[in-house]
């Protein structure tokens, strides 16, 4: 039963695709009879099949002698039967022979003036990512200077992501559970950025191995790829610049819906500056959002457990710093330097953003701030730091807690 089952789709498969081949071969020599700068150029229908062929992995078409393909082997070229191909090569055959068709459909003068859809239902059905951008590729070159639109349902978030980096012309619509209606809406900047995290996710329990982790700026980033990094794995996310705090907003939207809109249980996170707002955040369905107990990431500077990883401590550093105070009173840095002083050393909640780089050069270390930073929140399990000032203190209970820092 199974056996007969797989002859009828395969017969299937080549009736349908081998008429579909036949019809865009015609309209592609259509083409190129009615257009007097085509037919100037060396421009042919074999052209067409190399771009079908470009999205093949291990398969090629092969015009036949008398109508419609065959199936050749691209190591080797040896010629092959319709029923030894994957389902998802002759899924992939299928819709870029229908791609084309459209694409060259819109073209005639009796669509060329209407409104001309092609609806494709999951295409993403027995492709792997890899095949799947490539079916964007052409999707995207070949309907460019189309008069016509394509609407596709999927749940791949590889679709999704190719499409928005190939093209500019791309709106979404995400479905969530509950209304029928769809608000479709332009790709910005935010869901450009988040939208990578995603196309190598399928799966939810594979996305929270390793979920998004969006931040406010570069430093921010630098800080926690170096806390992945020292931990071995042991802290996993995935961070996610938005660039700036007026941008955190749209990032967590972006992120909130795709994961809504994809996947069963995933969850993401969100870290910024308390700056002069209260420690406390609410959540915003998936993601996770949390503030600093600090007014900024430079604040963690000065924390016990990075002034360590410095080779300093506090005490050291702020008998250096007042002896700077005192013998640079025309330097650049001395009025924010003062304010410090003056502040009481409020390490926890002065500004310290135009100090960061004296701070840590005087501490006579080479590392990098950031890099500093994340070694030692990599290194939290250790407990070397329990006192208001460390750093687990300036990171707040919520981030360490959901981040799992102490594990």
């Amino acid at each position: 039963m199974t056996n007969t089952r797989r002859k009828n789709r395969w017969e299937q498969f080549r009736q349908s695709s081998v008429a579909e081949f036949r019809n865009l071969e015609t309209l592609v020599l259509r083409s190129i009879e009615r257009d007097s700068k085509l037919r100037a150029t060396d421009f042919k229908f074999d052209a067409e099949v190399d771009r079908i062929n470009e999205v093949l992995e291990r398969v090629s078409l092969v015009r036949a002698d008398t109508a419609g393909f065959d199936i050749a082997l691209k190591d080797g070229g040896n010629t092959i039967k319709a029923a030894d191909l994957s389902s998802g090569e002759s899924e992939l055959i299928s819709l870029a022979v229908e791609v084309l068709y459209f694409a060259y459909l819109c073209k005639q003068e009796k669509y060329r003036d209407q409104d001309n859809w092609l609806l494709l239902d999951e295409p993403d059905v027995h492709l792997h990512p890899d095949l799947q951008y490539r079916l964007m590729q052409l999707l995207v070159n070949s309907t460019r200077d189309a008069n016509g639109r394509i609407a596709i349902a999927t749940h791949s978030t590889s679709i999704l992501s190719g499409l928005c980096s190939l093209s500019e012309d791309v709106r979404v619509g995400l479905k969530h559970f509950g209304p029928n209606a769809l608000e479709f809406r332009s790709v910005d900047d935010a869901m450009r950025s988040v939208l990578p995290m995603f196309g190598a996710h399928p799966l939810s329990n594979v996305f929270n191995e390793k979920p998004p982790l969006i931040l406010e700026g570069e430093d921010d980033e630098r800080i926690w790829q170096a806390a992945v990094r020292r931990s071995n794995g042991r802290i996993s996310v995935y961070p996610c610049v938005a660039s700036d705090i007026q941008s955190m907003n749209q990032y967590e939207v972006a992120a909130r819906d795709l994961i809504e809109s994809v996947y069963d249980d995933a969850r993401a996170f969100s870290l910024r500056d308390r700056d002069s707002d209260p420690y406390e955040i609410d959540d915003m369905g998936p993601i996770i959002r949390m503030r600093l107990n600090c007014r900024n990431a430079e604040n963690l500077i000065v924390t016990d457990d990075v002034l360590a990883e410095l080779g300093t401590d506090w005490t050291s550093l702020r008998g250096t710093l007042e002896k700077w105070i005192s013998d640079n009173p025309d330097h650049s840095r001395f009025a924010a330097a003062s304010a410090f002083r003056d502040s009481g050393w409020k390490r926890q909640n002065f500004q310290l953003k135009e100090l960061r780089m004296l701070l840590v050069g005087l501490t006579g270390s080479n590392k990098p701030w950031e890099v500093a930073v994340g070694q030692a929140i990599a290194k939290l399990p250790e407990n070397r730091f329990n006192g208001g000032h460390s750093l687990r203190e300036y990171l707040g209970t919520k981030a360490v807690r959901e981040l799992g820092l102490l594990a």
